[in-house]
């Protein structure tokens, strides 16, 4: 069951979800408006033939930052790793959705490829998944609205939460945006 802003409320009001800062008006009939960091990781052009998926690759990328008013200009084809200004956390029987804005959805503006999914336990910035899909440069500037967060409740609080040692989650406790760790998927 999704929760609705009245829900939500509550469970922000009993400490169950954090979402910090919470901006005034941001929550919505079934969801809490996310707001992007200053932090990018950017993608530099690289010597390398390809990316191998079993190899830490830290050379692949580098952090800029937005600074004041100043955009960044995310390019038509450009791929970037952003993070929500908010610190997210979620109890062990509510998982979460990250979600795009429909207007900016509407301007070519995609916030994640496959990472929408929050799992209970989560704790931490959010790292996004900046694509621009359009035929024109489109402006990512600090604070601005980027997404938002739906909440479920699951039919039993989780057994393992995110960041439990049984899962060995890469993520938790994240506060900039954060390159893949799918490297470590292959130590054994």
């Amino acid at each position: 069951m999704v929760l609705s802003d009245h829900t939500i409320k509550e469970e922000i009001a009993k400490g169950r979800i954090i979402v910090d800062p919470l901006g005034e008006g941001c929550i919505q009939p079934a969801s809490v408006d996310v707001h992007l960091d200053s932090h990018l990781l950017v993608f530099r052009n690289s010597r390398r033939a390809f990316i191998n998926v079993r190899e830490e690759q830290s050379d692949l990328t580098e952090m800029v930052e937005i600074e004041g008013d100043t955009p960044f200009m995310l390019h038509p084809g450009e791929f970037v790793l952003g993070s929500t200004l908010e610190n997210i956390e979620l109890p062990g029987d509510l998982v979460a959705r990250l979600e795009g804005k429909s207007s900016l959805g509407r301007i070519g503006l995609l916030i994640h490829s496959t990472a929408g999914y929050v799992d209970p336990g989560w704790k931490g910035h959010l790292t996004l998944e900046l694509s621009n899909v359009a035929n024109l440069p489109v402006t990512l500037y600090y604070g601005m609205k980027i997404g938002q967060i739906s909440y479920v409740r699951l039919t039993h609080p989780a057994d393992n939460l995110y960041g439990s040692s049984a899962l060995g989650s890469k993520y938790q406790g994240q506060t900039e945006p954060t390159a893949s760790r799918v490297y470590r998927d292959f130590a054994g």
